[in-house]
């Protein structure tokens, strides 16, 4: 199987484009990628918990579009486009009240303007716990903080 990588991806450049934003305060880590797919961490703790104590939903979503998103920022040519999200949605399968999750994107479709990413979360005993789907769009030129003010 040929890689989806436009660009290879490097774990340590991966987590150091987020050291800032939502992603960096829950402590979300990318930890290993294939030919076709993209993993990152996230802990659960009292960042990304819900007053009963188990993971939230949204927390769940905010480590889906990070890994999916990333991932098709590694299948473009960053110097010429950039992605955002268009769309997502997760089914919450288990509760999960500590240790960590871990969320593996794969390609459902990448085409010229859009991603479909599905994005399977599973606890540290590899039970399913959330799966979601992600929609990019693909967009030309500099993403907005990179473009100049006037």
């Amino acid at each position: 199987m040929s890689s989806i990588w436009h660009q290879i991806p490097s774990l340590d450049s991966l987590n150091n484009q987020h050291s800032v934003g939502a992603s960096n305060h829950l402590d979300i880590v990318f930890v290993e990628f294939g030919d076709d797919y993209l993993t990152a961490s996230m802990p659960v703790n009292e960042k990304t918990t819900q007053p009963y104590g188990i993971l939230h939903g949204g927390a769940s979503c905010l480590l889906a579009e990070t890994v999916g998103s990333h991932a098709s920022m590694l299948c473009i040519d960053m110097e010429k486009n950039y992605c955002v999200g268009l769309d997502i949605n997760a089914n919450h399968l288990r509760a999960v009240s500590s240790g960590h999750v871990y969320a593996t994107a794969k390609p459902v479709h990448i085409g010229k303007s859009t991603h479909v990413w599905e994005i399977l979360i599973f606890d540290d005993n590899e039970k399913l716990i959330c799966v979601s789907r992600l929609t990019m769009m693909v967009k030309t030129g500099a993403p907005p903080t990179q473009r100049k003010r006037t």
